[in-house]
């Protein structure tokens, strides 16, 4: 499978823009003004396993489980954990440990990797953890699959990673399809337990080549707008534009990332995201080192600070409603079929209210 990443600046023809601005939770309008009206989307989570101040591993993970059960209780699609290495306030570095763990307290709610960074790893070793999570959990597990590291590259050296391993992606994903399926495509292989769980892959990117790899595969595409916003539109559209229908999927199926804080007043909400702003400004460009008050405000108004809160444009922020229609909008005016939420609070209480004020805005469900 040849791809090739073909990212643009512009947002492809035929698509409406949304103008960036580093103020959230702006109402999404089409050229001729109009605020969009539209059904709900389809609404799931994304869980980074915070570790918060003055937190362990264990307390991130055992939000992770207050957080995805509420997710079930109030009827979110799925709750998903991304594979992330050496970062001291992220827990998420082992997926399918992690999403065993979760699986184990909830009972419904669909868990999945977003995502198992895919060259970290051979394709037979994620067919075979995969598939006993399937096999224990039938029904319930997703896997997503991404080319990045999910690291730096000091720590990409200690994980003894294949120069070469993002090269292979398209094929180790073709790999890792035959063996869930059955299908094995290595003579004398076969992923036990995992051959024929066919555990549905998603391919997850930030830039063109995910969106065409998971065209030419027809396999869903999620893509990572919660940090990384630049190329979502024309994503999208390439994808939808180039999608082959397959054995997994008929339709194209699309998935975006968006930021949430919900709360009871638009202050606390406000209040919040100039937290975690500061927080993420000063996790990537201070990292591990003790910054003053004045030094966190100097490296916020930098061009460094301005370009890292950039990487939050698609961020809904305020109360219920707000967030609500924000939500709606964004699916319909990108054209996405889910909206994966990554609630940022900065407290488990924050967040978990977050979840249930969004739930009671767009689809309530009873607890």
């Amino acid at each position: 499978v040849e791809c090739r990443d073909r990212t643009r600046r512009d947002s492809g023809a035929g698509w409406d823009r949304i103008v960036h601005s580093e103020e959230p939770n702006r109402i999404i309008r089409r050229h001729d003004g109009v605020v969009p009206t539209t059904a709900v989307p389809t609404l799931s989570i994304l869980d980074l396993a915070i570790i918060g101040a003055g937190q362990t591993a264990a307390d991130a993970f055992a939000n992770s489980v207050a957080l995805a059960q509420r997710a079930e209780a109030r009827g979110y699609e799925r709750v998903w954990y991304a594979e992330h290495h050496n970062m001291s306030v992220i827990a998420s570095s082992a997926p399918s440990v992690l999403v065993a763990h979760i699986a184990a307290h909830t009972s419904t709610i669909r868990l999945g990797a977003g995502g198992v960074m895919l060259p970290n790893h051979s394709p037979l070793t994620i067919a075979e953890q995969y598939g006993t999570l399937a096999t224990l959990h039938p029904d319930r597990i997703d896997l997503g699959l991404g080319r990045a590291p999910g690291s730096d590259q000091t720590t990409w050296r200690a994980m003894r990673r294949d120069p070469q391993a993002s090269d292979r992606f398209p094929d180790d994903v073709l790999e890792l399809q035959g063996y869930l399926q059955g299908a094995s495509r290595v003579t004398g292989v076969a992923a036990v337990p995992g051959a024929g769980t066919n555990v549905p892959l998603y391919i997850l990117g930030s830039s063109l080549f995910g969106a065409q790899l998971a065209a030419k595969l027809g396999l869903p595409y999620a893509f990572a707008s919660h940090f990384a916003p630049g190329a979502l539109l024309q994503a999208v559209e390439l994808y939808r534009n180039e999608f082959t229908p397959s054995a997994q999927l008929a339709e194209p199926y699309t998935i975006a990332g968006v930021n949430v804080i919900a709360s009871d007043s638009d202050d606390d909400a406000q209040r919040q995201f100039k937290l975690v702003r500061r927080q993420r400004i000063t996790r990537f460009l201070a990292r591990d080192r003790e910054l003053t008050d004045d030094e966190i405000d100097a490296l916020v108004e930098s061009p460094q600070g301005r370009q890292v809160a950039q990487m939050m444009h698609y961020s809904a922020v305020g109360t219920a409603p707000e967030v609500a229609a924000y939500l709606t909008q964004f699916a319909e005016h990108v054209g996405v079929d889910e909206v994966i939420t990554a609630h940022a609070s900065p407290t488990i209480d924050e967040r978990l209210r977050s979840v249930d004020l969004v739930a009671d805005a767009l689809d309530p469900v009873a607890v």
